[in-house]
């Protein structure tokens, strides 16, 4: 597994705790103080890094940016988004753009070293081949690329959250997951009462997979319980 870590954030003091609290759990760790030195140290750390974290607000630029910008470059980079915000926007919007978790300021620092060594755990470095690839219906998703393609090979557009989503299905196939299950799995949190953004992206994802939303045959609806994934997944290698 790789141990390689890049952090941005605007303060010092932060970056330094963060840098030294992360050392001594055996990471080597690159701090960067503005977007712009973080994408010098990005660029040139690309091919080592395991995993960076990004603060949302920036004196130059915003966490989100970054979090496009990595996630194009680097698919295979973990990334963990750091804000100051209590609003719950922050967070969908950094999963929609691809982050693997999100943690609000102040935190503990055993707490983010706890979700760091999840995501790691999670990643390709960790995947053995038979547990990469998981295909069904046609589709062949990859955990290590974060990609998605049909039968015919041509990429499926997902967003962050919506490949986690999936990812949550095809790894449960036939088994059914409550509302709150599915909203740990992809926010971090489990659902409130009047919290339909499940059901939208529910909704969404059947339809980048060409899931009659009326009578879906790979997202099922289970009255009263949650939903279930109803195709035969098979892993494996490819």
């Amino acid at each position: 597994m790789g141990r390689q870590i890049l952090v941005v954030d605007d303060d010092q003091k932060t970056r330094q705790l963060l840098k030294t609290y992360l050392e001594k759990n055996q990471f080597e760790v690159l701090v960067a103080h503005d977007g712009a030195s973080f994408m010098a140290e990005f660029l040139r750390h690309a091919d080592e890094l395991a995993l960076v974290i990004l603060d949302v607000m920036l004196p130059d630029t915003d966490g989100f940016a970054l979090c496009r910008e990595v996630r194009a470059r680097a698919p295979k980079v973990a990334i963990i988004m750091l804000t100051a915000s209590a609003d719950e926007t922050d967070r969908v919007v950094g999963l929609e753009i691809g982050a693997d978790d999100y943690m609000a300021k102040p935190y503990s620092p055993r707490e983010l070293l706890a979700r760091i060594k999840a995501i790691l755990r999670r990643s390709g470095a960790e995947l053995s081949p038979a547990l990469r690839f998981h295909r069904f219906a046609g589709f062949t998703l990859d955990l290590v690329e974060r990609t998605v393609v049909d039968a015919q090979g041509q990429p499926v557009v997902l967003t962050g959250l919506d490949f986690q989503l999936l990812r949550c299905f095809v790894e449960h196939p036939g088994v059914i997951l409550d509302r709150d299950q599915l909203c740990e799995q992809t926010r971090g949190r489990e659902s409130g009462p009047l919290d339909r953004s499940l059901d939208v992206q529910i909704s969404r994802l059947r339809l980048r997979l060409g899931d009659d939303g009326k009578q879906p045959h790979l997202i099922k609806t289970v009255r009263g319980a949650g939903y279930v994934f109803a195709a035969e997944v098979v892993s494996g290698a490819v």
